[in-house]
């Protein structure tokens, strides 16, 4: 999850939007929409966002997500780092945390699959400054072919550790909405050259209100979606409302799966144990009262709203950290379900 300032997108920009057709020829898989009457598994992709941990991971932490939410998937977030203007992205650098590079990818993937997980391996870069990288953007031709080298090679370098350790599903980017309308045949080729060293499945990691824009979904296997959708401003919204306020995404994201023949995957979701959580639940400051049922009523209306449709691959909560036993809790008011009365519900939909 990035940081998103306040939106200028409104909901009247997705329901106004019309799908486009899809070849007649699309390539298609068990994952993706054959016919409308395609029928798809019951079971879903019930991932976890696993934090990088600074130091080598205890291997019980691997065991916790399956245990406590019934989690099948976990999704590993390789760290790159730019400035703001800067052409230089660096990472798997030795200053970073130990699950950001490529040592703790290798080891945490290894674990995770002895425990029976798929794994996603999505790449993240961080701005400095905590600065959107949606907003990203360069004056001139010649930075933004520099910047494009940087990424490819990030990009690539985790892409062909993927494939090595027969990673499941691979995410290009988190977030970038600038960089793909703006440099769209990059992107184009990135996913070229991503398919020469990487045979499984890939997806794009689009925000709540930049996803009808991204112009390659066809090139992928899902629709990757952060689904930090703005829903209801009161402080401890019923589930109801919450259900009334998706609705309108939930119509839209169906009509774009079946304009592709794809499936969407929420690439992220979740909501605070804070008051108004649900108003915009892609803030991720500290502030906020402690409310452990706006979380619950948040997921409940998530889960009611999306979970049984078979347009829907699953998903990945936003976030579980590999320190299990010491964060969340009745006093916080974060995004981790960790410790708190909604792993239950989690669990109960996972099932």
């Amino acid at each position: 999850m990035n940081f998103k300032p306040d939106s200028l997108y409104s909901i009247a920009l997705i329901l106004l939007f019309q799908c486009s057709s899809s070849s007649a020829n699309k390539e298609q898989s068990n994952n993706k929409v054959q016919t409308k009457e395609t029928t798809f598994s019951a079971i879903k992709i019930n991932g976890v966002s696993f934090v990088s941990p600074s130091k080598e991971i205890n291997p019980e932490e691997i065991n916790y997500p399956n245990e406590i939410v019934a989690a099948n998937y976990l999704s590993f977030m390789p760290y790159g780092f730019v400035a703001e203007g800067s052409t230089d992205l660096v990472f798997d650098s030795e200053w970073q945390w130990w699950g950001e590079k490529s040592e703790g990818i290798t080891r945490m993937s290894e674990l995770a699959k002895i425990e029976g997980y798929k794994i996603m391996l999505k790449p993240h870069v961080w701005k400095r400054h905590g600065e959107f990288t949606g907003d990203h953007s360069h004056d001139n031709i010649e930075d933004w072919q520099a910047f494009e080298k940087t990424y490819e090679k990030y990009i690539l370098h985790y892409a062909k550790l993927a494939e090595s350790h027969q990673i499941a599903l691979f995410c290009i980017g988190t977030e970038w909405e600038k960089f793909v309308l703006e440099r769209s045949e990059f992107w184009f080729e990135l996913i070229n050259k991503v398919r020469k060293v990487y045979s499984g499945k890939i997806s794009y990691a689009a925000n709540w209100d930049e996803y009808l824009k991204v112009p390659f979904w066809e090139k992928l296997d899902y629709i990757g979606v952060d689904a930090y959708f703005p829903l209801v401003k009161d402080e401890v919204a019923s589930v109801k409302a919450l259900e009334s306020a998706l609705n309108p995404f939930k119509n839209q994201l169906e009509k774009l799966a079946d304009s592709l023949q794809m499936q969407i995957l929420f690439t992220e979701y979740g909501y605070r144990s804070r008051v108004n959580s649900a108003e915009k639940p892609w803030e991720a400051d500290r502030n906020g009262k402690v409310n452990l049922q706006a979380q619950i009523n948040g997921y409940t209306a998530f889960y009611n709203t999306f979970w049984k449709k078979s347009f829907i691959a699953g998903g990945f909560l936003w976030k579980w950290f590999p320190n299990h036993k010491e964060v969340g809790g009745s006093e916080n008011n974060g995004f981790t379900p960790q410790n708190k009365p909604v792993e239950k519900l989690i669990k109960k939909n996972s099932l």
